[in-house]
């Protein structure tokens, strides 16, 4: 490997590529890595970490509701100021961007602050922003360039922003409206109804976030709605039109709105261009995905390829798993198992959150004979004193011949923390019965998943 100049050179840097870089480093490999827009990828820029922050900013209005009925008032009414939370959170990703800078500096990674692009199997081009080029050759090249938003095509579709965009707007928009039904749509639509925005979500389908537990789905919409979101499905925008400062929208059901900001969070897709793909023959698969073996090996074994960019869950701790795997392959003596897609717990920062593991209880009955299905919801301790109307839905899906607890799901406050316990116990492949002998905590809401004794259907 010492004719090249590394043995990894990795172009993106995002969780996923600074992940394999780093531990290829600590094996002992010559790696390099190249990032041209931010250090840290969607995630700590224009993903989780920023969603996080504006979710957390959400929930104080509901705070703020529920505090009265514990003796707290405010003697004047909160007022929220949009500059403070948007520049604050700027100031945090750019720590953490000098984070992930230090990280791989102590690491021994070498950082290209340049556009990378693929010339043949083994060499690089690299373009920095001052306009000059040059090129680095590698035993072996990994993409992890990650999503990009997608907007679809219809007239005014420029005055649309995308996610990586809404978190930056220069002013507060008091109406709101996002076009989609995925997670981020649903999550954005919760964070500025919470925050204050008269908030619309505009879905084609019949309800969203499709490929969810169907009763979870429900529950959340029933949730949303009741905290004011106002939910129109069958519906597409048909055009936007700028009169003055605002967005007048028409939409396909013979709706029209008018809104201060539109949010096209209609999907993300595979961020090639560029990437000079095409000089090395590597194509996409029907679903926009660049295929790979389970040694995460593209057509060209040379050019590997991770996260986003691959099939599987769009998740942070995916891709960081995969580099994991990936680095195992290629630079230790002992293959590592094939990674298990099956029970990725994951979580929707709606209002209320969603929490979920394992199968559906649609996948299920698809899947097994015979299933049992454990389900509860109630108010929250929390809100016997508050004015909240919240209800929270806990539910397990059990394969009734083995006992073995195949799914979890959860609405309600802080159900990802509660998940991402519960994911330990059906990634092993717990049974019900194992459930049933733990002891719960009380008084939590989370006891509830050990307390779940009647079944509430077959």
């Amino acid at each position: 490997m010492t004719q090249y100049d590394y043995d990894l050179f990795v172009i993106g840097a995002g969780s996923g590529g600074v992940r394999a870089s780093r531990t290829a480093a600590a094996a002992g490999a010559r790696v390099a890595i190249a990032e041209d827009l931010y250090l840290g990828g969607t995630c700590v820029n224009v993903g989780c970490v920023p969603k996080k922050l504006y979710s957390f900013a959400a929930h104080f209005q509901d705070a703020f509701d529920d505090a009265a009925g514990f003796g707290w008032h405010v003697e004047t009414p909160p007022v929220f100021d949009w500059p403070t939370l948007r520049d604050n959170k700027t100031s945090e990703i750019k720590r953490l961007n000098g984070i992930y800078r230090g990280m791989m500096d102590s690491a021994g990674v070498t950082l290209h602050e340049a556009r990378a692009s693929l010339v043949d199997e083994h060499t690089v081009s690299l373009k920095s922003a001052d306009g000059s080029t040059s090129r680095v050759t590698a035993d072996k090249i990994l993409l992890a360039t990650g999503g990009w938003p997608w907007v679809p095509g219809f007239p005014g579709n420029e005055h649309v922003v995308d996610s990586n965009k809404v978190f930056d707007l220069e002013r507060f928009p008091e109406r709101f409206l996002v076009l989609g039904g995925g997670y981020i749509a649903v999550e954005f639509a919760s964070i500025f109804n919470g925050l204050g925005s008269e908030t619309h979500l505009i879905y084609r389908g019949d309800r969203f976030l499709k490929g969810f537990d169907e009763e979870v789905r429900e529950f959340t919409e029933t949730e949303m709605s009741r905290k004011g979101v106002n939910l129109h499905y069958h519906a597409n925008i048909e055009r936007i039109e700028k009169v003055s400062q605002e967005y007048r929208v028409s939409l396909t059901n013979g709706e029209t709105l008018t809104v201060d900001a539109v949010l096209s969070a209609t999907g993300r897709r595979a961020n090639v261009a560029g990437l000079g793909l095409e000089n090395l023959g590597i194509t996409l698969d029907e679903n926009g995905k660049i295929p790979v073996t389970e040694r995460f090996e593209t057509c060209v074994p040379s050019i590997l390829a991770l996260g986003d960019l691959t099939a599987g869950p769009e998740l942070t701790p995916v891709a960081l798993a995969e580099a994991m795997q990936l680095v195992a392959h290629h630079f230790s003596d002992t293959p590592p198992p094939p990674l298990d897609y099956d029970a990725i717990p994951t979580a929707v920062f709606c209002h209320p959150n969603i929490g979920s593991v394992g199968l559906t209880e649609e996948e299920a009955r698809e899947r097994y004979a015979s299933v049992r299905v454990y389900r509860t919801d109630f108010k929250a301790m929390k809100h016997s004193l508050s004015a909240s109307q919240e209800r929270t839905l806990m539910k397990l899906v059990v394969d009734d011949a083995s006992d073995v607890v195949v799914g979890a799901h959860m609405v309600g406050e802080e159900a990802g923390e509660v998940i991402q316990g519960i994911a330990i116990a059906v990634r092993a492949g717990l049974k019900k019965r194992d459930f049933d002998l733990t002891v719960g905590i009380h008084p939590t809401g989370a006891e509830e998943f050990v307390t779940l004794r009647d079944v509430s259907r077959y």
